[in-house]
């Protein structure tokens, strides 16, 4: 019997050689000695949710009996067992020595089993970890609509998504867009990335009972094309996109394109489409496999690796992008918060003047409604203290009960400056 364990590093195959009587603990070792894990530092559990940030808190039920039989857990050829370990688990020890017959003095002799162990093999995902992807209506629009107006999409535009993951159906709800101070040009956005200013993002995320779910950018008119045919993606934009996913932390990290589509008779319509980079992609990328420096030369479609991979069943040093993405399905809802104040890094900053006009425009709302809205709130973050006052804050507008008079005033004091 063949089982898949997932871990955060990606899914290993093995095979249990007598599953009608092999037990946990067998399987325990045969993880230890194929994936290099040791067997203290193994967490197994037959639920994906083990992969989670919060299983660190609360762990779902566990495979802590070495004695139980696997016949006993209905587990099947193919099924998935989930394992979690601390970061640096699987090269905390060596992994054991192969057994090689001698062949002279110019070497070791290897079986084809040993070489084909060796290979690294790139397979399409069969699915993603992200059930489904949900965007704010109104959050989506104002980033495509800054992108078509502002930049006419000649130049590329990103943002980190914040929303909810529903831990049971593995839907991701994306609820505001933090777009982080950046230089996009046809084919690259590079993110100039502001701790202090995260870490204000990260607090009113989760204050709002939120936290960061993905990524959006854009892809411009004039990119570079190949001249092997199209592309979903190019090798730039899965290295970023890789890079970031690997970073984020969770399973269901999704990656959101935004692109025009012109039509024959000059119509363009905008297109929203999600994606998952596959697992062997981010533990590729982890590994330093992919090269990470892209020459002018280089086709786009095609991420080259440092050393040769089998894809396609064909041993290679270039692997087509669409390996590695895994399709996504999008729908779209209405969010909690509301988009109406203007948006950060979109070029000249905010003055305290939008605040006023923004508090005047929604006079006849409740104050708590008039702060709805993630971008205002990051703009007055900046005079709050994020371990005091936005968790206060933020509290206040995610149960939308009444804000203490204190802040209030604070905020109208605000709005009245120059």
């Amino acid at each position: 019997m063949i089982l898949r364990i997932r871990s955060r590093d990606g899914t290993d195959r093995i095979t249990v050689p007598d599953p009608a009587t092999a037990t946990v603990g067998d399987l325990q070792r045969l993880i230890a000695a194929r994936v290099i894990v040791p067997i203290p530092l193994q967490l197994l559990s037959l639920d994906p949710a083990l992969l989670l940030p919060a299983a660190a808190v609360s762990p779902p039920p566990l495979l802590s009996d070495p004695a139980v039989r696997l016949a006993s857990l209905r587990l099947a050829n193919g099924s998935f067992v989930y394992l979690s370990y601390p970061p640096d688990a699987r090269s905390s020890q060596p992994p054991p020595p192969k057994a090689l017959s001698p062949a002279g003095s110019f070497g070791k002799k290897m079986t084809m089993d040993d070489l084909i162990a060796r290979q690294i093999r790139v397979t399409r995902q069969e699915a993603p970890l992200c059930a489904a992807a949900s965007f704010d209506r109104d959050a989506a629009n104002a980033f495509q609509l800054y992108v078509a107006e502002s930049l006419a999409f000649a130049a590329k535009r990103a943002g980190f998504l914040y929303g909810r993951v529903d831990a049971e159906t593995k839907e991701v709800f994306v609820d505001f867009i933090y777009e982080p101070p950046q230089v996009g040009t046809e084919d690259v956005v590079q993110l100039m990335r502001d701790a202090d200013e995260e870490a204000r993002v990260d607090a009113i995320a989760k204050g709002l009972g939120m936290r960061r779910v993905g990524l959006v950018f854009t892809q411009a008119v004039g990119r570079k094309t190949s001249e092997t045919g199209e592309y979903t993606m190019s090798n730039q934009e899965v290295l970023q996109a890789a890079e970031l996913q690997a970073e984020g932390g969770i399973p269901e990290w999704v990656t959101i394109i935004v692109k025009l589509e012109v039509g024959d008779d000059g119509s363009g319509d905008v297109h929203f489409e999600a994606f998952q980079m596959s697992e062997i992609c981010v533990k590729l990328f982890k590994d330093g496999v992919i090269e990470t420096e892209v020459g002018d030369k280089d086709d786009p479609r095609l991420s080259k690796m440092r050393k040769e991979v089998v894809a396609g069943g064909k041993d290679t040093m270039e692997v087509d992008n669409d390996f590695f993405l895994v399709p996504v399905k999008i729908s779209d809802h209405q969010g909690p918060l509301s988009t109406g104040f203007p948006i950060e890094n979109r070029g000249n900053p905010i003055a305290m003047s939008a605040l006023r006009s923004h508090l005047d425009r929604a006079k006849h709302l409740p104050f708590v409604k008039r702060i709805t809205d993630f971008h205002l709130l990051l703009q007055v973050a900046v005079y709050l203290d994020i371990r005091a006052d936005v968790p206060a804050l933020t509290a206040c507008i995610k149960n939308q009960s009444v804000v203490p008079e204190g802040y209030q005033l604070l905020i109208e004091s605000l709005a009245g400056q120059p």
